[in-house]
């Protein structure tokens, strides 16, 4: 295992962590933002599967939030507003009259106090983060620390933790898009995904649930025993066509445990992605928005060029009881955890990567 610090402008810092089986994986303390992973395909060629800017200053807005950290709140307040016990708090709107990803008070545009650490099996970082009371526009002071590692099995572990001195709400995930094909030779319509949730959330117009949940049987939405995101992204099913067709959609877990699983494969590339959660869902998000013509580092942007699991409980929770809660109350802890699992769907023979040293960058 090994740790590169890259120094970026001289303002941000990115941890390259490192295994001892062909895995990098490159943490920002700029957004907690994940800019690569290159993991090995069934050659043992280690390529990138996630996007990101080919320049680094363009983090500083990230539109489409690759590989950030979102929160406070992760996704869609309704008309930009929540109420808790009788009173009302005003975000700003960011998405018509919604709120999207906590604005621009987000922490995908925060500055982490980082901290790597590194052992004989594992390499991380962990990054800590105070919001403070009234920052936009939600209540209480809320201190977070998110803990990045890599182990010398090929496993990202995202451990989140946080605590608060007054009841608000706190939904935070991960936005990185992936595409297993690797170094974005292709989109992702050839990714096959299986996970057990039966149901998903109807969405309006304006992306928002309407608080109905909708039967997978028989849609393109069925990923129980497996399907090619190609399904939903060539059908004319109403809500694919909803979200500029694709996914964008909450998928709950049939079961409330430490091991909701999602697993993803590319059988080109061979690679295969094991996701476990202890969140109750996950949005699945098939980059349906992304724009064309940016350039990424391996590439240049397009639709479904990548594929986001944003495991989360969801903001609907401040409008519907029927979803998982998301308000956190200063007698709680806030903990959750997202293990990243990559292997091959073959036999693999590993490549073994050795380096040591600093960088500065731009």
């Amino acid at each position: 295992m090994d740790i590169i610090v890259n120094r970026i402008n001289g303002i941000w810092s990115e941890f390259l962590l490192m295994s001892d089986h062909g895995m990098q994986v490159g943490i920002m303390d700029y957004g907690g933002i994940v800019t690569k992973m290159l993991v090995p395909d069934k050659y043992g060629r280690s390529e990138n599967v996630v996007l990101g800017y080919e320049n680094y200053q363009a983090y500083e807005q990230n539109p489409f939030y690759f590989g950030a950290l979102i929160g406070r709140v992760a996704g869609r307040i309704a008309n930009s507003q929540f109420t808790i016990d009788g009173q009302t708090y005003q975000l700003k709107a960011n998405e018509g009259t919604n709120h999207l990803h906590s604005a621009n008070h987000g922490f995908h545009q925060a500055i982490w106090q980082a901290e790597p650490f590194q052992t004989q099996d594992q390499a991380g970082v962990r990054l800590q983060h105070t919001s403070p009371a009234g920052e936009g526009g939600y209540p209480g002071t809320v201190s977070i620390q998110v803990t990045y590692t890599l182990d010398n099995t090929n496993r990202l572990t995202i451990d989140y933790d946080a605590v608060t001195d007054q009841t608000t709400p706190l939904a935070l995930t991960n936005h990185t898009y992936f595409n297993l094909s690797g170094n974005l030779r292709d989109t992702v319509a050839r990714h096959h995904v299986q996970m057990a949730a039966s149901h998903f959330a109807e969405l309006d117009k304006e992306l928002i649930p309407t608080g109905k949940w909708l039967n997978v049987f028989g849609t393109p939405f069925d990923f129980l025993n497996g399907r090619f995101l190609e399904d939903g992204l060539l059908s004319n099913h109403p809500q694919v066509k909803l979200v500029g067709r694709g996914y964008d959609h909450y998928f709950l877990f049939d079961v409330d445990g430490n091991e909701n699983e999602i697993i993803v494969t590319e059988p080109i590339s061979g690679r295969k992605l094991t996701l476990t959660t202890t969140q109750p869902g996950v949005v699945l998000y098939s980059g349906n928005g992304l724009e064309s013509g940016v350039p990424l580092r391996n590439g240049i942007s397009q639709k479904h060029l990548g594929l986001c699991l944003e495991t989360q409980a969801h903001s609907a929770a401040l409008n519907h009881t029927n979803f998982p809660g998301i308000l956190l109350t200063p007698e709680k802890k806030y903990q959750q955890q997202t293990v990243y699992q990559f292997g091959l769907r073959y036999v693999k023979t590993a490549h073994i990567f050795q380096c040591q040293d600093v960088r500065d960058i731009g």
